[in-house]
């Protein structure tokens, strides 16, 4: 059985026992999460397809913890004109694994 979720802006394809990096959530580790938006649902036969979402079909996930992601320099820089300015990101990500797919 598998399940295609919308969390943090994007779409992810889970089933159970996964473990998926999604965008930050505030959350602690340890504590277990509902993700109810369902897009596709499948149990290998029936696929049902939500619109937008499937109704009565939801994912627990349980936190594992916080990690950043690798970090992204940015440059600006101008020609012969004396100017140069670098900035950096780092996107922090909040680790799930899914512990079962109800619906």
């Amino acid at each position: 059985m598998y399940a295609v979720i919308f969390c943090g802006g994007k779409q992810h394809k889970v089933k159970e026992g996964d473990v998926l990096s999604v965008e930050l959530l505030n959350n602690k580790a340890g504590d277990k999460i509902d993700l109810d938006k369902v897009l596709l649902l499948s149990d290998g036969t029936n696929i049902k397809v939500g619109a937008p979402y499937v109704e009565g079909a939801k994912v627990t996930a349980e936190v594992l913890g916080e990690h950043g992601g690798e970090k992204i320099k940015i440059v600006k820089f101008r020609r012969r004109k004396h100017h140069q300015k670098v900035t950096g990101h780092r996107q922090w990500y909040t680790d799930l694994k899914i512990t079962g797919i109800t619906g």
